[in-house]
């Protein structure tokens, strides 16, 4: 069975629902605290051990690539002013991790962006990585979690969390099969279910380990009324021949997408820092009192 050492991670959004602050700045480079939210991406690939990524790309995206490139300019200003740790840490994912681009010129789908790159990837397994969503695990990352998952079971596996019934419609839903501690058997995955029709609370969480026949079913799977090829119905259809699974990952989950969302992480990755959270915590403080 061969290891998981590649990672997709799909950038190619409009990121409309945080208009007008991403008129000109991509949603994944908007910062949780002084990270892009795209960094906390790619530093859960590295932490997890994958070597390559492929960041699936839109148009006026480049300022992504530009962070993970080196930047002599800027490098150069800071080592005249002897701030060689700075300098350090700009470039320490770009030695850890290979990275490379493609470009999705129309909005077709996750389906469909998983497709482009096929030739990466390959016939070997492979990690997608949601940029909505980031999970805040530093002890054992969400992604490690499924990967060790798929080494158990060398199937496709799905990242999911139990969510509240009325969150269940926003996302991909399991349709479970029989339960074995932290696996669920996937029966079906239903994206995006009316509330009345939900099979259970298991939502996918944009985490998921592919295997390589999953693009023998993205070209199977029909389009939406809207003309995307949603991923998660391809894993539906794959769920009908051979066996998938739904892993329950632990982690603390933000969903980046939503503002209220992206709040919170800003909030909570900022009470971790050390050199803000004291000064959060009484403001914080202060200003629930006044609520």
């Amino acid at each position: 069975m061969k290891k998981v050492t590649k990672a997709i991670i799909p950038a190619a959004g409009y990121g409309t629902r945080f208009l007008p602050a991403t008129k000109a700045t991509p949603k994944e480079m908007l910062p949780i605290v002084d990270v892009p939210t795209i960094q906390y991406i790619v530093e859960e690939c590295v932490n997890s051990g994958i070597t390559d990524i492929c960041i699936i790309l839109g148009r006026n995206k480049e300022c992504i690539p530009n962070h993970f490139d080196r930047n002599v300019e800027v490098e150069y200003a800071l080592a005249k002013s002897g701030k060689n740790k700075v300098i350090e840490k700009m470039n320490e994912l770009t030695e850890k991790v290979n990275i490379v681009y493609v470009r999705q010129h129309e909005m077709l789908g996750t389906g469909k962006a998983i497709e482009l790159c096929k030739s990466f990837v390959k016939d070997e397994p492979f990690a997608v990585l949601f940029g909505d969503d980031v999970i805040y695990n530093p002890e054992y990352p969400v992604t490690k979690q499924l990967m060790d998952a798929y080494e158990n079971t060398g199937t496709t596996i799905v990242g999911v969390q139990m969510q509240p019934r009325e969150e269940c419609p926003k996302y991909g839903v399991v349709i479970p099969g029989k339960e074995k501690g932290k696996y669920t058997e996937i029966k079906g995955f239903i994206e995006k279910p009316k509330l009345e029709e939900l099979p259970s609370q298991l939502t996918s969480l944009g985490r998921f380990i592919l295997t390589p026949e999953i693009f023998e079913y993205i070209k199977q799977t029909p389009a939406a009324p809207n003309g995307e090829v949603y991923m998660p119905t391809s894993i539906h259809y794959m769920s009908k021949d051979m066996p998938v699974y739904a892993y329950t990952f632990d982690g603390r989950r933000y969903d980046i997408g939503d503002k209220l969302g992206f709040v919170e992480a800003n909030i909570e990755y900022a009470l971790r820092n050390d050199e803000l959270k004291e000064g959060l915590k009484k403001y914080l403080t202060e200003l629930v009192k006044k609520l």
